[in-house]
């Protein structure tokens, strides 16, 4: 069975008007598919309101150097947790290209273009950089389509699309080799879990550890650390999930790459398989991950011999990620004002406390949680 706990960041609809070069602004903004506003959210101050318009004036005078005057059109595409924002364009005869608009002062477009010619190599569908304009953030990319493995997943089809992607990521990390991406390294891993802590425990349930919980959680950590670092290391996506992959006839189309590292071999499978916004039976999870590692196997991928000593890896791998993405979601909230993953985190905690129940080592976050909770101990098999 499928749960979904998030919806993707619709498009808006294809017949819609879109921004020409006359000036005249789009009449319809972005459709947010969270039970949110349909509009530009009323909260978003004056200065950052300004910005926007400040940089789709700049992005108009760009479009104009790309395009034959009166040639296109553009609309809002899509949003995600960055700076970033995207459009679609549709042009006079009939293509439909993607801009990314990436204030240089918060987003660099570089690791993008390099990621996406990377990955290329590899034989998968990533966004062709047609035109760029690196200094002011502006890249034009081809279009791999509007609908999201999200959107797209069902009990029926679910088997192929995830045999697709986990496909397309045996190849991505076929190519890996050290010194082209940066390292997942423990500083990088560390920051990532402090945000549970700051964000997640300090902001968002508005608790300050003891000493005793303090302690108890850097344990954790460094165990969970000695383990992601012990793992053989290939490319990472770092975000290889279902609102990142794209539905098309030929594999799936993969998007925002562009914090892609050199690490921990199980990440982007955890990222795929316990995704934030879709969950299924273990029961699945286990066959997926085993196929994987079938095909890794045959690709010659430095993956654990023994299917379990692999398994194991993945969930902790898990653990490291869960915990990083609750204090994401957590920061998103409290910093951004983006209120739609707060309904995410529920399935995000079930993943972390499943794994917590099974392995010994990781008990005393188990507690931990059930304290910050003001839940009752729970007992379980442990490994």
């Amino acid at each position: 069975m499928r749960t979904t706990r998030g919806v993707a960041v619709q498009d808006a609809p294809a017949d819609g008007p879109g921004r020409e070069l006359d000036g005249t602004l789009p009449q319809r903004g972005l459709v947010l598919a969270r039970g949110r506003c349909s509009a530009i959210k009323s909260h978003k101050s004056t200065r950052e309101a300004t910005n926007n318009l400040t940089r789709t004036v700049s992005l108009d005078e760009w479009l104009a150097q790309q395009f034959e005057p009166g040639s296109f059109q553009y609309s809002p595409a899509s949003e995600d947790a960055s700076f970033r924002r995207y459009f679609r364009v549709a042009t006079r005869d009939g293509r439909s290209l993607i801009v990314m608009d990436a204030p240089p002062e918060h987003e660099d477009c570089r690791p993008f273009v390099h990621v996406a010619r990377l990955f290329a190599q590899a034989g998968v569908q990533v966004p062709a950089v047609l035109a760029e304009d690196l200094d002011n953030g502006f890249l034009l990319l081809s279009d791999l389509g509007s609908t999201t493995y999200l959107q797209a997943l069902d009990e029926a089809n679910a088997d192929a699309l995830y045999d697709a992607a986990t496909t397309a990521l045996v190849r991505i990390q076929s190519i890996s080799r050290p010194g082209v991406l940066p390292e997942y390294d423990r500083a990088l891993l560390l920051r990532e879990l402090r945000l549970f802590p700051e964000w997640y425990v300090g902001r968002h349930l508005g608790c300050t550890l003891n000493e005793r919980q303090q302690q108890s959680l850097d344990e954790v950590f460094e165990a969970v650390l000695a383990n992601n670092l012990d793992q053989p290391r290939v490319f990472v996506h770092r975000d290889y999930h279902s609102r990142n992959l794209m539905l098309t006839p030929t594999g799936p189309g993969i998007l925002d790459f562009q914090d892609a590292v050199h690490g921990p071999i199980t990440y982007d499978l955890v990222s795929l398989l316990k995704d934030a916004y879709v969950g299924w039976e273990e029961q699945r999870l286990l066959d997926w991950s085993i196929r994987y590692w079938e095909k890794a196997r045959a690709a010659a991928l430095p993956v654990r011999p023994d299917f379990a000593d692999f398994y194991r890896d993945f969930e902790w791998m898990g653990v490291q990620r869960h915990v990083k993405v609750l204090g994401i979601f957590a920061r998103l909230f409290h910093r951004d004002g983006k209120s739609g993953y707060l309904q995410d985190m529920p399935l995000v905690m079930r993943y972390l406390r499943a794994a917590c129940e099974r392995y010994a080592a990781l008990q005393p976050l188990l507690r931990l949680l059930d304290e910050l909770e003001s839940r009752p101990a729970q007992a379980g098999y442990t490994f």
